[in-house]
């Protein structure tokens, strides 16, 4: 998603001096925007996303957890017997259970990042089918530009104003086959560039952050 943001934000510098170096006068352009987050929350393809989002995250979420179980179990039989376990015996616990550990850290951030790339895999073809849309809008329309009228939530959006007859969100839609909302209802956020109230699916993170405390080594 950032890679997206970062594409379009990219774009609109490019056109600002592509403007600039061709000096096209304003009845040669026809400028046009939407809203990509917008769009994709109203795409059938967006529950199935969010939810099979959500299936990888809670089978990446259990296997943690399991880590988690069996590191807590050893640690706490360990700390029951330690006190009366041979100094070899006591070495080679103390060892399993650091590397539970190292295993469970690891299992993290390879969970954080084989969730991103699972977003991206799924988002990958929506986006595609949004952009044959667009593609097909601006030239059955004349558009000459069209640009993405919110960066994000957390950033400056990129188009900070135009006339509502330059927003092609619902004819994008329509172009997919998709019936946008009535203007005025709750969800359509079309009549202004910055708005978005709309979720689109995100990838939700499990739950990482937790980490196993360390094991108190006894001494004999």
């Amino acid at each position: 998603m950032n890679k997206f943001k970062v594409l379009v934000a990219v774009a609109f510098l490019t056109a600002v001096s592509i403007f600039s170096s061709h000096a096209q006068t304003p009845a040669s352009l026809k400028i046009g925007y939407t809203n990509v987050e917008y769009i994709l929350a109203l795409m059938p393809e967006a529950k199935r996303i969010e939810s099979d989002l959500k299936a990888y995250s809670t089978q990446l979420e259990s296997q943690l957890q399991a880590k988690y179980k069996e590191f807590e179990t050893k640690g706490e039989a360990y700390q029951k017997g330690a006190s009366t376990m041979t100094e070899v015996i006591r070495a080679d616990k103390e060892k399993e259970l650091m590397n539970l550990r190292t295993s469970i850290e690891e299992f993290q951030k390879n969970a954080e990042v084989s969730l991103q790339k699972k977003q991206q895999s799924l988002l990958e073809p929506a986006y595609k089918k949004m952009q044959q849309a667009i593609d097909e809008v601006a030239k059955d329309n004349g558009y000459t530009y069209v640009f993405n009228s919110d960066a994000g939530y957390g950033t400056n959006a990129i188009l900070l104003h135009a006339p509502e007859d330059g927003n092609i969100s619902d004819l994008v839609l329509k172009k997919m086959g998709v019936t946008p909302p009535a203007k005025g209802t709750a969800g359509n956020t079309t009549t202004s560039p910055a708005a978005n109230n709309t979720t689109a699916p995100k990838a939700t993170t499990p739950s990482l952050n937790t980490k196993p405390a360390t094991t108190t080594k006894k001494k004999k």
